[in-house]
């Protein structure tokens, strides 16, 4: 193979120079139509704007609902950092602000002019008489929004959740909601809607998080003690998330209390944590700390030590931080992090050492800036690294595996809250990729083995966005927006160059920063909502999105062979379009709501490894990628009580997902691997006095698809496996557990110096043997020693698991 100056570039690889001048014009037009299409104010109202934040903390309430008590269903909700703006009459208005177990809070005031307002709600107190609890959002949020596939769930829900070991886990809490699915007892990740777990933007204070999961996924890596709200979009995206197909779960940290400090943590039986949080000057500035770490490892070192088990272990620990700093009402400073590592070693008696690290690291650097009461801007600088490595020695063979992304990403961002008929958002954002899809160091003696490091592939990507969320009258709702999206690949890079039959012939060599190809794409969002009655709506929504980096998984394989890998000239970006249809009910006074959603989902260009793949050294690993297209299609129903001592969720989802590889299974349709045609979910918690609190889950999910071998045969005495059957034609048993958990308060007396409690939890009460894999041997039967049958075992890992944690605060 030869390498030959890039001016050789056939002209059949995609190049589109002019498209991000053309998505700008779009943009810039589509922008000043909306703008130009505003009513003009009337002058005879008046905006109030401000900030909602916790009286007790002083910290800002994410999602807390505003409005004028004579006009409810023009109100708004407070953005990610507690800024809110509405447009109302002027005279004499009651202004009231509400939120999740807060006590509402009412203002009177005669508006003469535009005012500032900021409201500082008191947590509110359980009445276990009545059938009374602090509701948990704007009560009729369900039926009003635009919103589809939209969900909030609060960290005080999450941890009433029963957990396993007692880990608070926020990935698993966001797995029982309908189109959610995981792939099995061991995993973290989210299958939204028949999309792949790549699919999911997974933000922790605007930082991508490309690995959700510790100890191979068996707990997430997100630190309840750390976060203060988490919202997950699966039907329409808004237009200012974008670069992923399926769904966006959006988890905000803490800021930290500006009043006073406090300490809290757990004990449980596989990890602790403690979070330390205060004022660094009082009601200006608040600091985070939370770290969590599991001591396994610890505890078994004395017992390991002097037997063949030395030096064995496995832990993982994170850390988050976060200081914010406020200037004014007007200018405020936030800056986060976290840092989270997964270790696993191993060391074998005849010489054999193995360590394996992988771990998240994540930085963000906030502003914002209040520019008048209806223009509110936030500037991001974020930074954020995923990384898996592999160091084996044994004798004098050294070796080492890593496999990485690094992303610099610039974000700026502004609500526009026009009048009460428009609230309008729009912004860009830009970010640097560098991949590693790959990289093997290995030395034998004084022979040494490295791949290039031209296997290193970097990348621009860009995005520029407006929407508008429209209210014509109090029954009719839209939301538009559009989002123009732009990717470049550039050097150094050595790249391919395909024959027509897709195999390698030639390569060019590409210098630093020299663009290799160019993609752009609009991506129309829209969201209608149609109140049928003040308790019931009608909702529909189309979402186009792009996706310009792809995680590929062999799912045959038991290493970590998972890459996360850029759009290239051979590897196009993946497209999707859903479109959604939803009926939405609220019963009994809002103690209840309920909605019914249809959904299509059309996927392009997806990546799945060949059915044949080897990984071999120095070769592109985009030569082993095989291209199609896939869809999903299903019904979700979701039924949930949100007021009263008992309260908690049904949903259920029927869907089907295919893909179509014309390279696998013959060109036919086969089921994803992550397809479930039926999923249950039950959540239930009761208050059951003021010291008790008890809480289930019960889960149902169809067996996960996969393939096995269902023939053996012996040639030459070599023994064989034959794949004849359709890919993923097999279906493992179905999966169903029952989780139980009891809180107890064990403080007597109100407002004690310290407040603690005990979590008792049971993890599959009737001890379901949940099939976590198969796979198939071959045996002889004794009456016939000339034939071969296929015997399937199957591998289970948790059987019931009780537990307890100690939780405290001071």
């Amino acid at each position: 193979m030869s390498n030959n100056s890039h001016k050789s570039l056939s002209p059949s690889i995609p190049q589109s120079p002019n498209t991000p001048l053309c998505v700008l014009r779009v943009f810039v037009s589509v922008f000043f139509v909306v703008v130009l299409s505003l009513p003009a104010f009337s002058q005879n109202k008046h905006t109030i704007s401000g900030h909602v934040t916790d009286k007790a903390s002083g910290e800002s309430l994410i999602g807390a609902y505003v409005y004028d008590k004579d006009n409810k269903s023009r109100g708004t909700s407070t953005n990610v950092y507690g800024f809110y703006s509405i447009t109302v009459e002027e005279g004499e208005r009651q202004i009231e602000a509400s939120f999740i177990g807060y006590n509402t809070l009412q203002i009177t005031f005669d508006v003469t002019n535009d005012t500032t307002i900021n409201f500082a709600l008191d947590p509110g107190s359980i009445v276990l008489d009545q059938e009374v609890v602090i509701s948990a959002d704007r009560p009729d949020e369900n039926v009003e929004s635009t919103d589809m596939g939209k969900v909030d769930l609060s960290v005080e829900k999450i941890k009433s959740i029963p957990a396993l070991m007692g880990e608070v886990d926020v990935i698993r809490a966001i797995q029982l909601l309908p189109g959610v699915m995981s792939s099995g007892e061991l995993n973290s990740g989210l299958y939204v809607r028949g999309g792949g777990p790549d699919q999911n933007l997974i933000l922790l204070d605007e930082a991508v998080v490309y690995n959700t999961g510790h100890l191979f996924g068996f707990f997430s890596v997100f630190n309840a003690d750390a976060i203060s709200n988490t919202t997950l979009h699966k039907g329409s995206m808004p237009a200012e998330y974008g670069g992923r197909l399926s769904s966006v779960l959006d988890v905000n940290m803490k800021e930290g209390n500006y009043n006073k400090y406090k300490v809290n943590g757990g004990i449980g039986i596989i990890s602790s944590r403690l979070t330390i949080q205060g004022p660094i000057q009082k009601e200006k500035s608040s600091f985070l700390i939370a770290g969590r770490r599991t001591y396994g490892d610890i505890l078994a070192r004395p017992f390991l030590k002097g037997t063949d088990f030395e030096g064995n272990g496995y832990y993982f620990y994170d850390l988050n931080l976060k200081a914010n700093y406020r200037f004014s009402d007007k200018d405020r400073l936030f800056l986060s992090g976290y840092f989270g590592r997964d270790v696993f070693n191993f060391r074998s008696t005849d010489g054999f050492n193995l360590r394996m690290p992988w771990g998240n690291a994540t930085a963000t650097l906030r502003w914002n800036h209040v520019f008048s009461n209806k223009l509110f801007m936030n500037a991001s600088a974020i930074y954020n690294t995923y990384d898996f490595e592999v160091d084996a020695s044994f004798a004098d063979l050294n070796s080492r595996f890593f496999s990485g992304v690094r992303d610099y990403n610039f974000k700026l961002d502004f609500d526009l809250f026009a009048n009460a008929a428009h609230t309008i958002k729009f912004g860009a954002n830009y970010t640097y990729h560098t991949f590693t899809p790959y990289s093997v160091q290995a030395t034998v003696g004084d022979s040494e083995l490295t791949t290039d490091d031209l296997n290193k592939e970097n990348a621009h990507e860009a995005a520029i966005y407006i929407q508008d969320e429209i209210t014509f009258t109090d029954r009719l709702k839209m939301n538009i927006g559009l989002r123009a999206s732009a990717y470049q690949q550039v050097g150094p890079y050595l790249s391919p160059v395909f024959n027509e039959q897709g195999l390698p012939t030639d390569s060019i060599r590409y210098d630093r920063g020299e663009p290799i190809v160019t993609y752009g794409a609009l991506e129309p969002r829209l969201a209608l909502r149609y109140g049928i009655s003040d308790k019931a709506s009608i909702k529909a929504g189309v979402t186009f999105t792009n996706q310009y980096i792809h995680l590929v998984a062999n799912s045959t394989s038991t290493l970590p062979t998972d890459l996360w890998v850029p759009s290239t000239q051979r590897t196009k970006p993946q497209k999707g379009i859903q479109y959604s249809l939803g009926y939405f009910q609220n019963f009994l006074d809002n103690q209840y709501e309920a909605s019914i959603e249809v959904y299509y989902k059309d996927l392009q260009n997806q990546i799945e490894f060949s059915e044949f793949y080897v990984p071999e050294l120095n070769e592109p690993v985009e030569n082993s990628f095989v291209y199609g297209e896939g869809y999903s299609y299903g019904i979700e129903l979701f039924l949930k009580k949100r007021m009263g001592n008992f309260n908690g969720w049904i949903g259920y989802t029927l869907s089907k997902t295919e893909r179509l590889f014309p390279e696998i299974n013959d060109g036919i349709a086969f089921p994803a691997k992550y397809d479930r045609r039926h999923d249950l979910s039950i959540v239930t918690s009761y208050k059951l006095s003021k010291r008790w609190d008890l809480a289930a889950t019960f889960v149902y999910g169809t067996g996960q698809a996969l393939t096995l071998p269902n023939t053996f045969f012996l040639i030459n005495n070599w023994l064989y496996s034959d794949y004849d059957m359709p890919r993923n034609g097999y279906r493992l048993k179905p999966y169903h557990r029952l989780d139980l958990s009891a809180t107890w308060d064990l403080n007597k007396k109100p407002n004690p110096k310290i407040d603690n409690e005990l979590v008792f939890s049971v993890y599959n009460v009737y001890n379901r043997y949940n099939p976590f894999m198969v796979y198939a041997l071959p045996e002889v039967p004794a009456d016939d020693p000339t034939s071969i049958d296929v015997k399937l075992n199957q591998i289970s890992l948790f059987p019931v698991i009780p537990s307890i944690s100690w939780n405290f605060s001071f």
